[in-house]
């Protein structure tokens, strides 16, 4: 769920592209998704953190109190930490940077799927040091 459409397109593209993956919905924003998500409950969700309307966390959050088992993967340009750490402890499977290489977004998705959780290591360490 991303609010920029250029970005959707190419998630689509890429994940389209993948054998083992099918995109089943987009959102531009976090009513959207929440709505998306009740009507085809994927088994893995990309969210922005920053939609139009609200945050991405506050929206993961929302399909997490209706779909606790929901499996999501924060999304975004911003490194900051309280971001990180807020959507990790609000139950957020993986954080990915979008400037992450495709072949790397495919992997974390593919990871999430399979239950675990994900973090770049950039982004670990810095959450190391807090």
């Amino acid at each position: 769920m991303d609010d920029h459409p250029l970005l959707r397109e190419g998630l689509a593209a890429i994940i389209n592209n993948q054998p083992d993956m099918v995109l089943v919905a987009q959102a531009a924003n976090a009513q959207e998704a929440l709505q998306q998500y009740r009507e085809h409950q994927p088994d893995v969700t990309l969210m922005d953190l920053r939609l139009p309307d609200k945050s991405g966390i506050d929206a993961m959050i929302a399909v997490r109190a209706e779909f606790p088992e929901a499996r999501v993967i924060m999304l975004t340009t911003f490194e900051g930490d309280v971001e990180i750490q807020r959507a990790l402890e609000a139950g957020a499977r993986g954080y990915m940077l979008k400037s992450m290489p495709p072949k790397e977004l495919v992997e974390v998705i593919r990871q999430v799927h399979a239950g675990k959780k994900r973090i770049p290591s950039q982004l670990a360490a810095r959450l190391r040091n807090i």
